[in-house]
């Protein structure tokens, strides 16, 4: 097989593949048994109609489409794997050339397709990185047990106008035209809570118990989504959360401490675990932005549309220009920052393990509610897997990337991210684990095989084993 790769854009090639006959023979032959199995021919059974009776009753060209309809894909990817391509999208595939008749000439196609850019990127060791200090206050603290307290906090009534905060019940009805499109009774709401009806917020605010407001809003779900609604709103009620007094009572009820002092040492021990954290997911954002920065990433505008119209279509959008132009906006950045990091894990020759992959997986199932086995046979079945391989490698590529630069918090003081980015000899401790892995079901596999050869039924054993490491 020959081919050739023409660059058209930075993003998209174009492909031409030349397959000599001999390598397209099997899929002829192929061709052959399948229509062989389908026609009836007098004198022939189903199955046994010769290629030379094919061809006179079938046609040459029944034959040869079906060989290249099957072998194309295989034919493409083997040239894409030739010429070292990482298509980003489907191709648009065009066949040129077919040979006439059996024993002569060859197929020829030419694939459009967009491919990943080649990114130059800079030297990592030259980067210097800014994240914020883990440094304590008192106020860090003191956010902290208020947080607390406001989980034992009460609701008590109040006899004021409602303030940002408070907890409102109210009767609601929302009106498109003349037809009342909804309407809840009773529900609380607090309000900043901004998880209803925009502008709810805003009509409120100001409102005492048993007041009425009307505004305006765009409906953002329902069969009237994105259509103007008049909304009236009634405050049947307005309280406030009473929290109870920062105290050593406090302490005991709500922690397995005796005293708010030894409390307060606790929750300063959490703050700083936790800034402690965010320093590492800052670390790598602003890793990401400064390569962002850096590299100018082209991006292939057909997978881009695609994306888009994936999305649009899940939700019954397709007609919606404005939340198209959203989206766009998103799947260009998204799809930006995927070339990028995948240059980046290929620079840096990052490689997913056994271990790793599980664990991704985990944590996405309890995301999707599902349980872990359910949820990777799901992926599996889908084709998925290797995505989701692609997204470890890319979160992976940060943090093996970290290694290499110098990360300072806004004091001066060089910050150690090892806990949270590894190192090089986790990365090893991981691959010989994988392999120990993969070599003990080998071995499980070659006993089973033993196994099955010492007895009886060879046979059924063997195709037993067989299946039973396919699934």
């Amino acid at each position: 097989m020959k081919s050739a790769v023409e660059t058209l854009e930075p993003t998209k090639v174009k492909l031409t593949v030349e397959v000599e006959y001999d390598e397209l023979k099997p899929s002829i032959d192929h061709a052959y048994k399948h229509i062989a199995e389908q026609v009836n021919i007098p004198g022939f059974r189903k199955g046994k109609v010769p290629p030379r009776i094919i061809d006179q009753r079938v046609g040459w060209g029944a034959v040869i489409e079906h060989a290249v309809n099957e072998g194309l894909s295989g034919f493409y990817r083997d040239a894409v794997s030739a010429e070292e391509l990482r298509p980003l999208g489907q191709p648009e595939v065009e066949v040129t050339g077919i040979p006439e008749k059996a024993g002569e000439g060859q197929l020829e196609f030419v694939a459009h397709v967009e491919v990943r850019p080649e990114l130059e990127l800079p030297e990592l060791s030259a980067m210097e990185l800014t994240v914020d200090s883990t440094e304590v206050s008192d106020e860090d603290v003191a956010e902290r047990l208020d947080s607390l307290r406001e989980r034992f906090g009460t609701l008590v009534g109040v006899d004021r106008p409602a303030v940002e905060g408070d907890y409102v019940v109210i009767d609601l009805k929302a009106v498109v035209g003349d037809e009342e499109v909804d309407s809840v009774s009773g529900v609380s709401y607090q309000i900043g809570a901004g998880n209803m009806l925009d502008g709810l917020d805003e009509a409120l605010t100001g409102l005492s118990a048993d007041e009425t407001t009307t505004f305006t809003t765009n409906l953002a779900g329902g069969d009237h989504q994105g259509e103007e609604a008049t909304v009236t709103v009634t405050a049947t009620s307005v309280k406030e959360r009473e929290l109870p007094e920062a105290d050593d009572d406090f302490a005991q009820m709500a922690s397995e401490f005796d005293t708010l002092e030894e409390l307060k040492a606790d929750l300063r021990e959490q703050v700083a675990s936790s800034k402690s954290s965010n320093q590492a997911v800052a670390a790598r954002d602003a890793l990401l932005e400064k390569l962002l920065d850096a590299v100018e990433v082209p991006v292939p505008s057909g997978v881009v549309e695609a994306e888009v119209n994936r999305h649009l279509e899940q939700e019954g959008r397709l007609e919606d220009d404005e939340h198209r132009a959203e989206v766009t906006e998103d799947a260009t950045k998204a799809i930006k920052n995927q070339i990028l990091l995948d240059t980046l894990a290929e620079k840096l020759e990052v490689q997913v393990g056994q271990g790793e992959l599980i664990e991704y997986l985990v944590q996405a199932s309890q995301q999707y509610g599902m349980e872990p086995q359910q949820f990777i046979q799901t992926l599996d079945q889908s084709g998925q897997i290797p995505a989701m391989v692609g997204e470890v490698a890319r979160s992976k590529a940060l943090a093996v990337a970290l290694r290499d630069i110098e990360v300072k918090d806004s004091e001066g003081n060089v910050v150690d991210l090892t806990e949270f980015i590894g190192s090089e000899e986790d990365d090893e401790a991981a691959a010989a684990a994988t392999e120990a892995a993969q070599s003990e079901i080998a071995d499980a596999e070659s006993g089973d095989s033993a196994a099955s050869a010492d007895s009886p039924d060879s046979a059924d054993s063997g195709e037993s084993a067989d299946e039973a490491a396919k699934a």
